[in-house]
């Protein structure tokens, strides 16, 4: 006899072993009452565990449920609890010990007529080929069962996996019929439970249509139905898609709300725990069960011990060793079965992590998105406020009315500052800023930072001394205007800690290699100090040391987050001594190149009072009308005339029939944007000088304006004395430059 014809035999007489001792269950007694409503009981207790994600202890109460069934032989009970054990193993997503039951079920099935269990049996083999993506042919499965039984929850589960078959083949009509029939079920076992999956389903549908309202309503009420009956599985769901569909419909807090709640619920001890329990429990009951058809088999062949038959000596001699490879079979397939688990653990756990890790990036983008569109669009009324305070301080109120104005001014470039450090922040964290490399003169940078900050230092009575070494070559390449924000945000914060006192700017030369060279940077006050404690988190946002500081000395307390997230960009660190009622001290090294090449040039500076303004004509392209009005105000105050023009269109067209002196344009206005006129403007006139009045958000760059032909760049809202400064510099530098 062949190898193979003897495997095929010995194979035969297991089958038969296990098939005469199953078949034995129907010979050998009658149910009794009290153990068929024990066995309900447990299944009860099973299917409420299951709602509730518990699949440790609903595993617990259908082996207790199976071990019932098996002391008193009832084949259709065991039937029911192999169903039920693999539908749970369905659940867990171990697709192996579902087809261990299911096969265990089909041979049950052979010596049995039990309609309701071969519709079950054909409902699991559906299930088991949607998961697979054999959605056809797990239809035709669910149309069988159909046939064989018309048990309501039976039926009411095979509605529900023919809506989810429907969504996934995009039949949308069909699947939103089923999953709105499910919603007004009247199922006795699982009515909240069913209704709570098909909410579910349709808020999946709906957003599948992109329609995020409708998936918000059923989303919701899936949220509710899952809280009040502890269904956790679901409420999870239900937040996942709540959400999704927030995030669609631009409600960045609601989706974060819903995001948070998600992650504390995957990220929670219990959760963790019970995964683990689950995988144990699983464990445990597959090899119980396993090793119980082992004990079995071997029961049989003690049986066959006692008889004298020699056909029966060789099936106890065949059995024997079919046993020891069943053993060993067994033993290997539960080594194989932990290890696989502990893959599909680790698996589970990355993907868990990778979703947490995605959706975070998604509610950091919409977090940063919304503080962008909300910075960007409090520019514009921030503008008129400014503008007017300025306007109505130069037309000599009344004194009363003086304060008032002052106030208000001051309230506006409070706000205007908070709104830009936050604008700052953001570019930072969404990695849009770049560190430039262009010639600089260090010493003056450090030299107008102070002049900047001069009112400021008057007002503390204190006084800004540059400490400079002239070692340091004259021109660097660097990125000047961050550096300027680190100096302006040290010095800024030094000054509001320090009165009558003394606030020291330091740049010395540390080291010097060829044109690569360290500058180390200082600024040191003799301020108020800062604690031991208060230093830990000085550099956190909105931290100022504590409440008491804050509403003392003011200000947003992002001034030392933005000089550190600066500072992260060049790779470097900013560094911090401090004692309390002594000052503190704020230093940190930058690496930077000197620049051999670049010419000396004549210093040329002009101010404001330098400028004769009378007689010039410039064009204001601005689609909001407040802020033509309040533009046009500014330029009459100087006796500068304008045209305005609504759009980039008219601006081209007004650029080509007149001649202006300038032309002010705004960036952000509806058809083409300020950038393409300038484009177009560049084309038939390359001299004429244009301003760039802009309320900056987080996807614009200046270096884009600088490309597309501006000459300068004007945040709004924009200090009276810079708008000025900028026209007059770019309009009468142009003409010496021309007359030269």
């Amino acid at each position: 006899m062949s190898l193979i014809g003897s495997h095929k035999t010995i194979a035969n007489q297991l089958f038969l072993l296990l098939f005469v001792f199953l078949s034995s269950f129907g010979l050998k007694g009658q149910d009794t009452t009290s153990q068929n409503k024990a066995i309900e009981t447990y299944y009860d207790e099973a299917r409420i565990f299951r709602h509730q994600s518990n699949l440790s202890e609903a595993l617990k109460a259908l082996n207790q449920a199976a071990k019932i069934a098996e002391e008193k032989e009832d084949i259709k009970a065991l039937l029911d609890t192999y169903h039920k054990f693999s539908l749970l193993y369905l659940e867990l997503g171990d697709t192996q010990t579902t087809l261990f039951y299911w096969d265990r079920a089909s041979v049950l099935l052979k010596d049995i007529e039990y309609p309701y269990a071969d519709a079950v049996h054909k409902y699991i083999e559906a299930s088991l080929l949607f998961r697979d993506k054999n959605r056809y042919q797990a239809r035709l499965k669910l149309e069988e069962a159909r046939q064989l039984n018309n048990d309501k929850n039976l039926l009411n589960n095979l509605l529900l996996l023919e809506a989810d078959i429907f969504a996934e083949l995009e039949s949308f009509e069909e699947a939103s019929t089923n999953y709105n029939a499910l919603l007004v079920n009247s199922d006795e076992k699982e009515r909240a439970f069913l209704a709570t999956k098909a909410n579910i389903g349709l808020a999946k549908l709906y957003k599948q249509q992109e329609n995020p309202e409708e998936s918000v309503k059923h989303a919701q009420a899936a949220l509710e139905l899952s809280k009040k009956h502890s269904f956790f599985g679901q409420k999870m769901q239900a937040n996942v898609f709540l959400t999704a569909a927030y995030e669609d419909l631009g409600k960045y807090n609601s989706a974060l709300v819903h995001h948070r709640y998600l992650m504390e619920m995957k990220d929670s001890l219990f959760t963790i725990e019970r995964l683990k329990q689950e995988n144990k429990t699983a464990e445990e009951i597959r090899f119980k069960q396993q090793t119980t058809i082992i004990n079995d088999l071997q029961s049989k062949n003690e049986e066959l011990n006692q008889s004298a038959n020699r056909s029966e000596i060789t099936a106890i001699l065949a059995s024997a060793f079919l046993t020891i490879i069943s053993i060993l079979a067994v033993s290997l397939f539960r080594n194989n079965q932990i290890k696989l688990k502990t893959n599909d653990l680790l698996q589970t756990k990355n993907k868990e992590l990778e979703t947490a890790r995605d959706a975070a990036v998604l509610a950091m983008e919409a977090k940063t998105n919304f503080l962008s569109t909300v910075t960007h669009e409090l520019r514009t009324p921030l503008y008129a406020v400014t503008g007017l305070t300025h306007l109505l301080l130069d037309e000599d109120p009344a004194d009363h009315q003086k304060e008032h104005l002052k106030s208000l001014k001051f309230s506006g470039d409070y706000l205007l500052n908070f709104i830009n450090d936050i604008l700052q922040i953001n570019k930072i964290d969404a990695d849009k800023l770049e560190p430039l490399s262009i010639e600089f003169k260090l010493k003056k940078v450090l030299t107008d930072v102070i002049d900047s900050l001069q009112q400021n230092a008057k007002d503390n009575n204190t006084k800004i001394v540059l400490d400079y070494d002239n070692n340091i070559p004259l021109n660097l390449l660097g990125d000047p205007l961050k550096l300027s924000q680190i100096i302006i945000n040290l010095v800024g914060n030094a000054l509001k800690f320090t009165k009558d006192g003394q606030v020291d700017v330091i740049a010395k030369l540390k080291d010097k290699n060829e044109e690569n060279l360290t500058v180390y940077f200082e600024v040191k006050d003799t301020g108020i100090g800062i604690s031991e404690e208060q230093q830990k988190n000085i550099f956190d946002s909105f931290e100022q040391g504590s409440v008491q500081i804050n509403r003392e000395y003011g200000g947003t307390g992002l001034g030392l987050t933005i000089v550190k997230s600066l500072l992260g960009l060049f790779d470097s660190k900013i560094h911090l001594k401090s004692e309390l009622g002594i000052g503190s001290s704020f230093f940190f090294d930058l690496e930077l190149k000197s620049d051999e090449n670049a010419l000396e040039d004549i210093p040329f500076e002009l101010t404001v009072e330098d400028f004769d303004f009378a007689g010039l004509h410039v064009l204001i392209v601005e689609d909001n009308k407040i802020n033509q009005v309040i533009t046009k105000k500014m330029l009459n105050k100087k006796e500068i005339t304008c045209d305005i023009a609504n759009n980039g269109n008219e601006a081209i067209d007004a650029a080509k029939t007149k001649k202006y002196d300038a032309i002010l344009m705004d960036i952000h206005m509806p058809g083409i944007s300020g950038t393409e006129a300038t484009v177009q403007i560049r084309k038939f006139d390359p001299d004429i000088p244009i301003i760039a009045l802009t309320a900056i958000s987080m996807d614009d760059s200046l270096d884009e304006f600088y490309a597309a032909g501006c000459n300068a760049v004007v945040t709004k809202p924009f200090k009276p004395e810079v708008f000025y400064q900028k026209i007059g510099e770019n309009i009468f530098k142009t003409k010496l430059t021309d007359n030269a």
